[in-house]
């Protein structure tokens, strides 16, 4: 039997309510608390596997779609993505006769969904097992059959996974630095080439495709002081190096870079962080357990916050490879003090737009739909990375912050931000036209 099939028998059977099935009569469904930990667990992974961001986001959807897709075949109320979202499969119907417990099922199809696209399958087993290793099989029919479901739905959404160009974009040829002045280079410490110049060419879940979205031209690369690309780059070098404590905070909280290279003398070294992505997945998740969502509604936040992060992903990628902005590093040491330093690290992929702000005002816009407009939330993402507890009145306020953390860390200009962020409220309202999930 394997890891996940033993922490889900552990899960099943820790309570009655657990071990009755798809009904519930004896007692309330288990807690949401059980997702939210399955998430943890995803993200772990994700940063410990030090997937890049967009990749990130592919992990994430096809996870969450599978657990989405396996709890709401109990409740009617909310919708498939089937027939809202093209080329998602019709997932198909539970291959037993006897009872299920759809929130195993969709544990177990998220946990063998997210198994399958990260390299360190082993990290997903989950530290409540050591909780609940006293606890014995109570219902082996409806523990079976829950599973097998769950199965089901993974395959099929495995089977949608496969068709997105992901595996023809490994096989496509290493970036191509263009030699034209004003064009992307890599950057220091590492000089680390281009993450997923191909990503464009990933099949989107709402949008019509990576160009639907595309933003209007960054400012023309110019040398002379008084062109606007020069006044961007000249308020970068200025606003760094005079920022209060409080925007040095923004910018590391928001900071979200997985590339992160630590040097020291002739060492270097990785330090694992999480995703933009999995910042925003983490929000999510704080979002329903404060306003304690039932099991679809918070996999339903899940399923569009992913949805969001996915599209947008792809959405600024295609940008940025198109552009090819060279990054506020390169040019602030070539033209103006060759002595600075931003105070993040620069990622290693051009300028604009602004991922950060494409991806937070995307996954903003449906988390606002969701929760409310003025939805007030505790973020705690950030403390095990040594940061404090961050309190926002909106999702808004939270995006908002992300994107200007961008110009505090000194890796994006002005242009960049403010396009990412028209760029992202753009895809998060095509996410809310195409895709609804509650009937």
């Amino acid at each position: 039997m394997s890891y996940i099939r033993r922490l889900l028998l552990l899960l099943l059977c820790s309570s009655p309510a657990l071990c009755l099935g798809g009904v519930h009569p004896q007692g309330p469904a288990p807690s949401t608390a059980l997702l939210h930990r399955a998430q943890k667990n995803l993200t772990r992974t994700i940063v410990h596997d030090i997937f890049s961001p967009p990749v990130a986001s592919r992990i994430y959807l096809y996870a969450n779609a599978a657990a989405y897709e396996a709890l709401i075949r109990e409740k009617e109320s909310y919708a498939s993505l089937h027939g809202q979202v093209a080329d998602f499969p019709a997932i198909a119907q539970i291959p037993t006769q006897g009872a299920v417990n759809y929130q195993l099922a969709a544990l177990y199809a998220f946990s063998r969904t997210g198994g399958l696209l990260v390299f360190s399958e082993h990290l997903l087993k989950d530290s409540v097992e050591v909780l609940l290793r006293e606890v014995g099989e109570k219902n082996p029919a409806t523990y079976q059959n829950s599973l097998r479901y769950g199965q089901a739905v993974s395959d099929s959404i495995m089977k949608w996974a496969a068709g997105d160009n992901y595996l023809a974009t490994r096989k496509r040829r290493r970036y191509s630095y263009s030699k034209t002045p004003g064009k992307w280079m890599p950057t220091p410490p590492g000089f680390m080439d281009a993450i997923e110049p191909h990503w464009g060419k990933i099949r989107p879940v709402v949008l019509d495709s990576a160009q639907q979205f595309k933003p209007v031209p960054p400012p023309a690369f110019s040398t002379d002081r008084d062109s606007e690309f020069m006044k961007q780059a000249r308020e970068v070098y200025d606003v760094t190096r005079q920022m209060t404590d409080e925007q040095r905070l923004i910018a590391s909280y928001w900071d979200c870079n997985p590339f992160f290279l630590n040097t020291q003398g002739h060492l270097n070294f990785a330090t694992k962080k999480l995703s933009p992505g999995g910042h925003w997945i983490s929000i999510a998740g704080q979002a329903a357990a404060s306003a304690k969502l039932d099991w679809p509604a918070t996999s339903a936040a899940y399923v569009l916050t992913s949805i969001a992060l996915f599209d947008s992903f792809i959405s600024c990628w295609d940008e940025k490879y198109r552009s090819q902005m060279i990054r506020p590093e390169t040019v602030i040491n070539a033209h103006i003090d060759e002595a600075w330093h931003p105070l993040l690290q620069t990622p290693p992929f051009p300028e604009y737009t602004s991922g950060h702000s494409v991806i937070s005002t995307a996954v903003a816009t449906v988390l606002s739909d969701w929760f409310g407009q003025d939805f007030t939330f505790l973020d705690t993402t950030e403390v095990e990375y040594g940061l404090p507890t961050r309190r926002f009145t909106s999702f808004k306020q939270a995006c908002d912050e992300a994107a200007i953390s961008r110009l505090y860390g000194g890796i994006h200009y002005r242009a960049a931000i403010e396009q990412g962020q028209t760029q992202g409220a753009k895809v998060g309202e095509c996410v809310l036209q195409k895709v609804r999930l509650k009937q």
